[in-house]
């Protein structure tokens, strides 16, 4: 099975997976009077559902490692496949639920993005930005990565890349964060009302900012394009 291939069978995964997680949302956001989640008291107990819904979470990760793992070949293009997957699960799991319950009705609403280690907040969009990132990413690594012919961020273009990453982490955590000290039930109150943009866009721009090195690791790896060779014979001394 070629790389090709591979990439599709990845992404069709990851479309079963967002209608699964995106009706799963549904069901519990039904359940808690919270289809849309940024209104008072967003977070209400579940009692013993709660940590259902946090292994639910976590379970979701290990199973996008899980074909990411199966999938690629080497240990790079394993985790451009997991990318790949992630990317595709996170846009599509907000496509679905627009389609289940008429939610997001823009791309700038605000939504519990992620509950580990505390509940992330942010506008649609932003996930959906890092998510396309990742796909175009690990769609590079994956369909250019060979045994013989890595193809990976050279590392200072990685350390940025974990930089954004971090960065981003503290936008979406920041309100948390900040009521942490008052608890759990302080955290679950918490309510954001403005998302740090200039911020989280120079953390996009960190995460990014090693698809450049790729696409010119890709761009050397083709060459220079090379003279056409004319198809008009030479002629001999004999023939001049």
């Amino acid at each position: 099975m070629n790389e090709k291939k591979r990439w599709l069978i990845v992404v069709v995964f990851a479309l079963a997976m967002a209608w699964v997680e995106a009706a799963a949302v549904v069901y519990i956001r039904t359940l808690v009077n919270r289809i849309e989640p940024h209104q008072p008291e967003p977070m209400p107990r579940l009692n013993h559902l709660d940590p259902v819904e946090l292994v639910r979470e976590a379970a979701t990760l290990v199973m996008l490692f899980a074909v990411g793992g199966l999938a690629g070949r080497t240990w790079r293009s394993r985790l451009g496949y997991t990318l790949v997957a992630f990317g595709v699960w996170d846009i599509f799991y907000y496509f679905f639920l627009k389609i289940i319950c008429d939610w997001p009705r823009s791309l700038m609403d605000w939504d519990i993005l992620f509950l580990l280690p505390l509940p992330w907040w942010g506008p649609v969009l932003a996930p959906m930005l890092i998510a396309a990132s990742m796909v175009l990413g690990g769609t590079l690594i994956t369909q250019y990565d060979e045994p013989g012919r890595p193809l990976w961020p050279r590392r200072g273009w990685f350390v940025l890349n974990v930089l954004g990453i971090a960065l981003a982490l503290y936008v979406f955590m920041a309100d948390t964060i900040a009521a942490s000290g008052g608890g759990e039930e302080a955290i679950r109150r918490v309510l954001p009302t403005r998302f740090n943009w200039p911020l989280f866009l120079v953390s996009l721009v960190l995460m990014a900012a090693p698809l450049g090195d790729l696409f010119s690791q890709v761009q050397a790896r083709r060459g220079p394009a090379t003279d056409v060779p004319s198809s008009r014979p030479r002629l001999s001394t004999h023939e001049k």
